[in-house]
Order: structure tokens, then sequence, then C-alpha cells
């Protein structure tokens, strides 16, 4: 599993880095994340707002913080 966080670096998208960590904590699960702060990456992704979450190359949210719980059912669905 392949967990993306997409923004500039600013405090919400540090929350949803560690959001998704906790969430992967919590499920024990393994999984790489990896932060992307390159405004044409996001792009690709066809993201506007930040910050936006991206599982396994599907968004699931972009212009908010998702809570914790919300990512362990993306996790768990994926």
């Amino acid at each position: 599993m392949r967990i993306r966080v997409l923004g500039p670096g600013c405090p919400r998208c540090k929350m949803v880095e560690e959001n998704v960590k906790k969430a992967l904590d919590e499920l024990g699960v393994n999984a790489e994340v990896e932060k992307v702060t390159d405004f044409a990456r996001m792009m690709e992704y066809g993201v506007m707002m930040t910050p936006a979450l991206v599982i396994d190359n599907e968004i699931k949210c972009q212009g908010r913080i998702p809570s914790i719980e919300e990512i362990k059912e993306w996790i768990q669905g994926v």
C-alpha cells in the first residue's frame, strides 16, 4: 500500500501526515507514506486544494484534514 500526503508542508499538511501514521499504527498496518510537496506532481493527480490524501493512486480527500477514523476506514477498504 502506498499513501501520499499532498501539500506544500503547511501545518494542515503535517496534521494529515500525523493522522495517517496514527491510523497505520492503530491498525498495525505497514505502508509506504510519502509527502509530496512538488506542485507539478500534485497537478498530476488533479488536486486543486491541499492538503490531499491519496491511497494507492486514488484521491480520498482534498482541502481538509481527515480524521484518524476516516483514514482507518479507507486503509481497511483498500
